[in-house]
């Protein structure tokens, strides 16, 4: 799966002796401090973004070694012309704060050099009057999973979920897990933003390509309907079993059903559902709860006459 995320242009960096032979493993000639211009890039974090995904530590640190010698370009151009810088160093760096999920808050930090030459000078002018500062990073991932079943959100007969919604108040966000590649990062002509954002232009989605396919947008919208129905029908079976389990299984927290009934699909739910109803029905048999008594021998009017 291709991503796209915003980030920024942080910092200028100071360079040591480490870095200078770091920036020699990627050059082909050795290169002088003054030759150099260096700064940072704020690259992805570990926060929910606006699109409802977020890396965990471990994906970034997984995306760290990817992007070690990714050039930076503009507007996501994949063209030589538009190489203009390039990252020898990455790190991830902890920050004040808890993210989503219950992680520390971290995020990606990209030490990044171009050449200071006559034709770069505009462009490190305008980094440093904080100009160009957002950048929009390329990368990919191997799966997106739920953060409220566990499941992969593109098995929709497991998971149907929808980022952004809540559930018995916890919002739904997609994990993205295991980095596979990173492609490159541009400088991009967006507003400056607090966090990461995201860009679809690498990834489109079926609202993406109706813009340029009008004529399918009925088929789409008649998907749309189908998958909402889909949705409330397991939301109303995840209801229900919970509630037979509450019956069924008196010990069992009703918080704690409805984490376990969040993570199953319809094909799981349906036979779990079987089986409370089969205990439900054992343990609260059909019938009266009034038993009359078999002969009336009491006095008219004696409490003997009706036993419950």
């Amino acid at each position: 799966m291709k991503l796209s995320k915003r980030a920024q242009v942080k910092e200028g960096v100071d360079l040591s002796e480490e870095d200078l032979a770091l920036i020699h493993a990627q050059s082909r000639s050795p290169l002088t401090a003054e030759e150099i211009y260096p700064f940072a890039v704020r690259l992805c974090d570990n926060r929910v973004d606006r699109d409802g995904e977020r890396f965990p530590r471990q994906t970034l640190e997984e995306l760290a070694p990817l992007f070690v010698g990714k050039c930076g370009i503009f507007d996501h151009r994949w063209s030589a012309r538009e190489q203009v810088a390039r990252i020898y160093r990455t790190e991830v760096v902890d920050e004040e704060g808890t993210a989503e999920g219950g992680e520390g808050r971290c995020y990606l930090k990209g030490y990044a050099y171009m050449m200071r030459t006559e034709s770069n000078k505009d462009l490190i002018a305008e980094i440093e009057g904080g100009i160009k500062r957002e950048v929009s990073v390329g990368c990919s991932v191997a799966r997106r999973v739920c953060s409220i079943c566990g499941a992969d959100l593109e098995d929709r007969s497991r998971c149907t979920h929808v980022k952004g919604e809540e559930y018995h108040g916890q919002r739904c966000w997609a994990e993205l897990l295991q980095a596979t590649d990173a492609y490159e990062w541009s400088f991009v002509a967006v507003p400056a933003q607090e966090r990461a954002g995201v860009i679809k232009g690498l990834s489109p989605t079926l609202k993406d390509l109706v813009q340029s396919h009008p004529e399918c947008r009925s088929e789409l919208e008649r998907l749309e309907e189908e998958a909402a129905r889909g949705r409330r029908y397991l939301s109303s079976l995840r209801e229900e079993v919970a509630r037979l389990g509450g019956m069924a299984e008196p010990g069992l927290r009703q918080k704690t059903l409805r984490s376990i009934v969040e993570r199953l699909g319809e094909e799981e739910l349906t036979a779990l559902k079987r089986l409370y109803e089969a205990r439900v029905e054992e343990a609260y048999p059909e019938g009266s709860q009034l038993s009359y008594a078999s002969s009336r021998t009491g006095r008219e009017g004696s409490d003997e006459v009706f036993r419950i």
